[in-house]
């Protein structure tokens, strides 16, 4: 392989171990197929959580950088993470929509009363 061709995957591998506790369960492959470069990225299975990020950021992050070197090389770079085999993941707890808390519905209009004259509500005191 090139030199141009493996700075995709030396760049993938020194970014991930930069981030995670584990550096040496960082494993990385290239491959190359009729659709382009995948670059498979395997980590120890406490390292997941910082690899993929919050909501997933770093994870496109990565993503969007791979792209960035693989157009430079006229290639189309993608990054495979592969979860680790017993992976202790706990279930995702389904979130609040915003449409349900009452604080981000808006209030419903107040019935508009009928106006009363002064003489009207003297008439009602009355009564």
């Amino acid at each position: 392989m090139t030199e141009n061709a493996m700075k995709d995957r030396d760049f993938i591998e020194y970014v991930v171990k930069m981030l995670v506790d584990n550096p040496d369960d960082v494993k990385v492959e290239r491959k190359i197929d009729e659709l382009g470069v995948l670059i498979t990225l395997d980590v120890n299975a406490e390292d997941m959580g910082m690899v993929i990020g919050r909501e997933g950021m770093t994870a496109k992050a990565l993503r969007t950088l791979l792209r960035v070197i693989g157009a430079r090389n006229n290639a189309r770079v993608n990054l495979k993470i592969n979860e680790p085999e017993g992976s202790l993941r706990p279930p995702r707890e389904p979130r609040e929509s915003f449409t349900s808390t009452p604080a981000a519905m808006p209030e419903a209009p107040k019935p508009v009363e009928e106006k009363k004259t002064l003489d009207d509500v003297m008439n009602d005191i009355r009564l």
